[in-house]
Order: structure tokens, then C-alpha cells, then sequence
């Protein structure tokens, strides 16, 4: 054996050494430990229970650690993705992102049920007591509004009109009702679809007095939840409440995604706003004003939608699928993240 061996087997041996406990050591070094991690006392005030001095008791834990003697896990429901999530937070500038595991079954469809269970859950962290919560039309926060089992006192209030009169009952109308149900809080939803024959009557409409007093509270909105659409049939609720001319000719503006029936092309600007004068709906402007917009939508073929959704700076928070965020996390994210709430055509 050279030296250069001779000088490695020694280092082994010392480090081994270093690491060897006795009895005495192992009882003292699990005592710190317990109190440390279990009963989350300080250094300090473990120190003085000890009689040694702060630095050797985190020499201790240190030790405990190489040990063995403490095993730290990061656990997350099986269901959740913490890496993908925090990734996407990141590559967004997001306040908050959720990625949800994605069902082998139902990868190419949009919004998977299991979304609007989370977001639910999110809700209950988001939302403060006397709080005014916004509801938009969509799948995804109908699915929402079915899975929340708290919430703590507040307003409910719709920001758009509904598919059609006829699903009012199953639709935004009941979500308004579900969610004010729960926390115990007033409701104050909107008898009307979200898409009219004209500007005129979309106009009238909104002066109606249930309508106007729904449209009141939008200014006091301090979280809300929307759904996003691809432009493609039975992605997009508002591409098919139109005629197929209308289809086309918006088509031809690059339309990549719809959100509460404003359109948006695939670097997040607006187009076709002449929509929006036919609908009732929440106005763009004063969604980027609402502090926290939580957007829910998954599927890969809802990806480039939720993209450009969230390069329009109208959305701080995104609860998505693992199907999803795979093809978000390839496309570049653009100069300005969805936490500036900067808008592109500005």
C-alpha cells in the first residue's frame, strides 16, 4: 500500500470515527432531536435544558442526521406535483401554481374533474373573511363550486353571464349559489347569457338591476376563479355559442385562447374586442385589477391557451394538469410574467 493509499484509508477511519456514537451520545443526540423536531424547541432553550452550549447542540443534530438517527421527508399528496408546480411558478412569475397529476385516461381531455377539487382547496387558503370572491363561467370552476367544503365568510359574485338561460340552474348561477352556501356569505348572480345577439341589447342588459348590482361589486373583488378555452370546438364555450362565420373571422385575428369571452392571440394581446361589447362579462381591465385571479384549466389541448392566458397579465395564480405544464414548461414564457399584470398591448 503507497502512501497516497495509506493517507485515504486513514481519512475513512477518521471520518468513520467522527461519526461513531456511544450509548450515552446516541440517547443525548435522540433526546435533542425529539426536542428539536417534534416539539419544535429552540437551540437555545435546548442548550440550556442540555447544560452545553447552542453550537453543540446543532453539532448534535447535525450528527443525528448523518446518522441516521433523523429522517426529514418532503411529502405532498401522491396527486400533487410540487416540482412541476414550483417550476412553473417560476417560469410565469406566478403567485402561485398547482399541477395536479394527470389521469392516463384522460390526458388529451380538457379540464379534468380532479382540478376543481384542488382548486377548491386553494380557494380555502386564498379567500379571507369579508373577502368578495369572483365566479366566471366555465366547466372548471363549476367543478370548483361542486368541491368546496369551506370557506370563511364572504361575498360571492358572478363575472359572467351563463352559456345559456337554460343551464343557468347547473351552471355559474349554481356555482355563485354553492360557493355563498359554504362560507355563509350573500350571493349575487347574473340572470343572463353571456352572449347577445348585439351590443345594444348586451348594453340594456347591463342595466337591468339585478345585472348592475352584480356588476357593482366587480370593483370589490379580491380573488376570483376562471376557466380558459382553446379556439376549438367543445374547448371553448364561447367559440360555440357563435355562428360559424363569426368562428372564422375571429380565427383570422390569431385567436389562440378565450377567457370570460375575451379573446387573446398566442403572445397574450387581445383581439377582437368587438366580442366583448355583445357579452356580459367582466372587463378586461378590471380583471387585472382583481389582486388574485385564479385560473383553472388542463389538458394538453388547452396548453397554448393557458400559455397565452398567462402572457396577458390578467392572472396571478394557475391550477393545472401535469399533461399541461409539461408543454408550458417547453414554451417560452415572454418578457413579462403574469404577476407584473402588465398588459401586452399597453
Amino acid at each position: 500500500m503507497n502512501s497516497s493509499e495509506e493517507n485515504a484509508v486513514s481519512a475513512r477511519s477518521a471520518g468513520r470515527a467522527a461519526l461513531r456514537m456511544g450509548p450515552a451520545e446516541l440517547v443525548q443526540a435522540a433526546a435533542m432531536a425529539r426536542r428539536f423536531y417534534l416539539e419544535g424547541k429552540s437551540k437555545i432553550q435546548i442548550a440550556e435544558e442540555f447544560g452545553v452550549s447552542r453550537f453543540k447542540v446543532a453539532r448534535v443534530l447535525e450528527t443525528a442526521l448523518e446518522r441516521d438517527l433523523v429522517r426529514i421527508e418532503i411529502r405532498v399528496p401522491a396527486e400533487l406535483d410540487a416540482e412541476r408546480s414550483d417550476a412553473l411558478r417560476a417560469h410565469f412569475g406566478l403567485r402561485h401554481a398547482v399541477v395536479v397529476e394527470s389521469p392516463a385516461e384522460a390526458e388529451e381531455s380538457p379540464d379534468p374533474e380532479n382540478l376543481g377539487e384542488v382548486a377548491a382547496d386553494l380557494l380555502g387558503e386564498l379567500v379571507d373573511e369579508g373577502a368578495v370572491l369572483g365566479l366566471a363561467w366555465g366547466r372548471s370552476t363549476i367543478h370548483m363550486a361542486a368541491a368546496l367544503d369551506r370557506l370563511p365568510p364572504c361575498t360571492v359574485v358572478q363575472l359572467t353571464g351563463v352559456y345559456d338561460a337554460g343551464t343557468a340552474e347547473r351552471g355559474s348561477v349554481e356555482a355563485v349559489r354553492r360557493a355563498a352556501q359554504v362560507s355563509g356569505g350573500d350571493a349575487h348572480p347574473i340572470y343572463a347569457p353571456m352572449l347577445l345577439p348585439d351590443a345594444a341589447t348586451a348594453t340594456a342588459l347591463r342595466h337591468q338591476t339585478g345585472i348592475a348590482r352584480a356588476f357593482d361589486y366587480f370593483d370589490k373583488v379580491t380573488v376570483a376563479a376562471v376557466s380558459i378555452g382553446s379556439w376549438e370546438p367543445g374547448v371553448s364555450t364561447v367559440h360555440d355559442m357563435l355562428a360559424e362565420d363569426e368562428r372564422a373571422r375571429y380565427a383570422s385575428y390569431g385567436v389562440a385562447a378565450e377567457m370570460s369571452a375575451h379573446l387573446f392571440d398566442r403572445d397574450g394581446r387581445r383581439v377582437g374586442r368587438d366580442l366583448g361589447e355583445r357579452c356580459i362579462t367582466v372587463e378586461a381591465d378590471r380583471l387585472r385589477r382583481i389582486p388574485e385571479v385564479v385560473a383553472i384549466a388542463g389538458g394538453q389541448r388547452k396548453a397554448e391557451a393557458i400559455g397565452a392566458v398567462l402572457r396577458s397579465g390578467l392572472v396571478t395564480s394557475l391550477v393545472t394538469d401535469t399533461a399541461a405544464a409539461d408543454l408550458l414548461l417547453a414554451a417560452p414564457a415572454g418578457v413579462r410574467p403574469a404577476l407584473e399584470r402588465a398588459d401586452p398591448d399597453a
